[in-house]
């Protein structure tokens, strides 16, 4: 029996709880937001939590800046900080870090799906047409058929000459008596 006491069932797929701790840590940074009148730069020379503690931020961790997070950008540039040092939502990540995780994890997931379409198409396109040895089979089976009849006929002939030979052909008699009841 297959692990969890169900028989049958495919692989399960479960994120890595590195993963799973990270978008934690995500959430927990972004229901927790400091004021919004408070600025980035006032958390400068401080810890990387307490600036991380608003949303909007971004630590550089070279020179202990909190900053601004660039929102018309999607990555910050690299004259802001480097990515290497840049850290948003938790500390212990970098962009950098981040950046080569979200991809790994995205094209595992993008040729797991590509894999199993593939294996769904083929699986049905297999099924439609049936196999060439089966049609194969078919075939041989329908040929013996045939020559069986064929035998089955020829032997039914032989053995009727010979009843015709020694007089057992069972035909009706010319010379059997009327009776009349």
């Amino acid at each position: 029996m297959a692990f969890g006491g169900v028989r049958g069932l495919g692989p399960r797929w479960e994120l890595p709880r590195g993963a799973v701790a990270l978008f934690l840590l995500l959430l927990s940074a972004a229901a927790t937001p400091e004021p919004p009148g408070a600025a980035c730069s006032q958390n400068t020379n401080r810890t990387c939590e307490e600036c991380l503690r608003n949303v909007s931020c971004l630590w550089c961790h070279t020179n202990k800046a909190c900053l601004d997070y660039p929102v018309s950008r999607i990555l910050p540039p690299s004259s802001l900080c480097k990515l290497s040092s840049a850290r948003w939502g938790v500390c212990w990540v970098n962009f950098e870090a981040l950046i080569i995780t979200l991809s790994v994890v995205g094209g595992a997931v993008l040729l797991a799906v590509a894999v199993c379409c593939c294996c769904c198409c083929c699986r049905r396109k297999k099924s439609r047409k049936p196999d060439k040895s089966e049609e194969k089979m078919a075939r041989e089976r329908e040929e013996r058929r045939i020559r069986q009849e064929e035998r089955r006929a020829e032997m039914k002939s032989r053995h009727d000459e010979i009843r015709k030979k020694y007089g057992l052909f069972k035909e009706e008699n010319p010379y059997a008596r009327f009776e009349n009841n």
